[in-house]
């Protein structure tokens, strides 16, 4: 049997009225291109005729109990035989005769191609008002944003990919955001993307659709937000210390007048805070980048490879136990005072508020840097 050159990759749970044709059109434009082709159903455990009308029209079929988008779309990928792998949803709303733009790109050396529906057109009732003009452009602007590339429809499920591609992708998820993680880990490793416009067509099932649009749009977002530690851990985070350690040494010495606001206690507490929650989100942030870069073969990041080439657990745990040594001077000072005086004292309790934070930044440097010792040290 001549191995594929092309498999189509359609996730289906009970869609025995729109797969036929998705199948058919398929297995017509593998015919028109005159390449060798296969159809590759992901079943996510279908209790209607899907499975059977699929098998009968000559598609094979990749079981998948866990259920998801996602997950349906992984097990008939890891399924197929095709050097190309082209998917796309089986509600007949993408046109899977129309394989020949997907495959042309990817012939040309491109490891990545994905349609866009906005350029490509969008015919009535094809998207719903709010997906159209609020939840696909907000998403996809926001990854533009954060990940650096330039696709404009980050949610169009019609795409194509080499096999070798979808192998450096090493994608994870189940559900919706698996649309957004392909995206997102194609840019990380540095893929060839391409984007080509495509039309969407009124969804042809006589049921409502798989799509939860605020329950998927927040794991789409949910997705991003995590995987962009720049913006999730680092920028705020470095707001916050930057802040809070301004109002510390503004405050270090007594209450002060700016612009003729009293500045007193509660603003050295609220500094306080700030530096300490600052300092512990930049930790985790840091820590999320490592396991970022460590979980691809070829991504690398500056402040990854900075802190391979001079961090170490004792240089840490040097850095920490200054700010504890610094910190327990003040705090006994003062303690030594109170002593000397009887309890008695005054203007001391901005001081008291610095060294105090000192020892809990002190504190936080030493547990960071065993845990930062041990992500670094996993190969």
């Amino acid at each position: 049997m001549t191995k594929p050159k092309i498999s189509a990759i359609i996730p289906c749970l009970n869609e025995e009225k729109t797969l036929p044709l998705c199948i058919e059109k398929a297995q017509a434009a593998f015919a028109a291109m005159g390449v060798a082709g296969e159809v590759v159903v992901g079943d996510n455990g279908s209790t209607d005729r899907s499975v059977e009308i699929a098998e009968s029209l000559g598609a094979r079929v990749a079981h998948q109990p866990v259920r998801g988008y996602g997950a349906a779309l992984r097990a008939a990928i890891e399924a197929a035989a095709g050097e190309y792998l082209i998917m796309a949803d089986a509600d007949d709303s993408y046109d899977w005769s129309n394989l020949h733009p997907f495959v042309e790109k990817l012939e040309e050396g491109y490891d990545f191609v994905i349609g866009n529906r906005f350029r490509g057109g969008i015919e009535p009732g094809a998207m719903p008002f709010l997906h159209r003009y609020l939840g696909n452009p907000v998403l996809s602007g926001i990854s533009r944003f954060f990940y650096k590339v330039e696709v404009g429809d980050f949610h169009c499920g019609m795409r194509g990919f080499t096999r070798a591609a979808y192998e450096r992708m090493a994608l994870q998820t189940e559900g919706m955001e698996f649309a957004t993680e392909m995206v997102v880990r194609a840019a990380r490793e540095g893929l060839k993307i391409c984007e080509i416009p495509i039309r969407l067509h009124p969804d042809q099932r006589d049921r409502k659709p798989h799509l939860r649009s605020f329950q998927d749009g927040w794991r789409h977002l949910r997705f991003i937000m995590t995987y962009a530690p720049n913006f999730l851990y680092l920028a705020p985070g470095g707001i916050f210390l930057l802040l809070g350690v301004a109002l510390l040494l503004l405050l270090a010495g007594g209450p002060v007048t700016v612009g003729g606001f009293f500045l007193g206690p509660h603003f050295l507490a609220l500094g306080l805070l700030l530096t300490l929650v600052g300092q512990n989100i930049i930790n985790m942030g840091v820590v999320a980048k490592v396991v970022l870069v460590r979980q691809s073969t070829t991504q690398s990041d500056r402040l990854v490879m900075m802190l391979e080439n001079h961090f170490s657990l004792e240089r840490g745990l040097l850095a920490g136990g200054a700010c504890l040594l610094a910190g327990g001077i003040i705090d006994s000072t003062l303690l030594l005072q109170w002593l000397a005086n009887r309890g008695g004292m005054e203007n001391t309790v901005h001081l008291a508020f610095v060294g105090t934070g000192l020892i809990a930044m002190g504190l936080n440097i030493v547990f960071s840097a065993f845990l930062l010792g041990m992500v670094l040290a996993r190969k």
